[in-house]
């Protein structure tokens, strides 16, 4: 039994035109699976699917832009991948949203809705969406990319990590619901990592060594990282594990001198 093989899958992952979620989809191709790049804009996605199939020469990539924000074009996400793959196994909600900095006082509602809505409806509207076919064929893993924001505070993101720690909620009850169709539902919780999403934090020099010292293995960590942990949840190697929150930091949530 090979664990980590992922041949005759066919996944979907969300904000996979660069980042984590691009890291995900290659080594989920690199793996065997068959997969569907989405984000806002076509051409990021047709950029990130060609460069998969000239490695695999085998159509193993197909691009599709999706707003998340727009339960239509999730919809119509879903069913086009049906239609040109046949099914959805594996899905991976990655793209997220985070509109606003600062303390709680001053965000609007409207970034706050924003929030929510992307980050965990969006979620929930695109399980809703793959998991019928999943459970007709008694198979299926969601993984959820959160953020160990989710489990700390914060006085400049405090929007954002609430909408990851509702993702951690939200894994563990489609967990319940869905683990008697064989359906296997986590979140990974990534720590700081080498993205566009993370760049003010990482650019910045005096920020950079502030991070490498509060994280006990002394670096920032890189997008391949976190696409490890997604290969694992998604395969043999992880069948037994359900509702978890797989973090992936460096150690740096654990160190009491951060």
């Amino acid at each position: 039994m090979k664990l980590f093989d992922l041949t005759g899958k066919v996944a979907i992952i969300t904000g996979s035109s660069r980042g984590i979620g691009r890291a995900i989809a290659e080594a989920y191709a690199e793996a065997g699976a068959k997969v569907v790049i989405s984000s806002r804009k076509q051409g990021a996605c047709d950029e990130v699917a060609a460069a998969i199939n000239e490695r695999y020469g085998d159509g193993r990539a197909y691009a599709m832009a999706a707003s998340i924000s727009e339960k239509s074009a999730l919809q119509a996400l879903v069913s086009r991948t049906e239609r040109h793959f046949g099914q959805i196994d594996l899905l991976v909600c990655n793209a997220a949203t985070n509109p606003y900095y600062g303390p709680m006082a001053g965000i609007s509602d409207e970034q706050f809705r924003k929030i929510f809505e992307n980050n965990v409806l969006a979620n929930h509207w695109l399980i809703g969406m793959v998991s019928p076919g999943m459970t007709a064929r008694k198979d299926g893993s969601i993984v959820i990319v959160s953020s160990i924001g989710g489990l700390l505070g914060s006085d400049v993101i405090g929007a954002y990590n609430i909408s990851k720690a509702a993702d951690f909620q939200l894994v563990r009850n489609l967990s319940v619901e869905l683990g008697k169709h064989n359906i296997r539902v986590n979140a990974i919780a990534p720590g700081v990592i080498r993205t566009d999403f993370a760049r003010a934090l990482w650019e910045n020099p005096e920020a950079e060594a502030a991070l490498r010292h509060a994280t006990p293995l002394g670096r920032i960590g890189e997008p391949d990282e976190v696409a490890g942990a997604a290969v694992f949840l998604a395969s043999k190697a992880g069948a037994y594990v359900t509702g978890q929150a797989i973090v992936v930091d460096g150690g740096s949530t654990i160190n009491a001198h951060s």
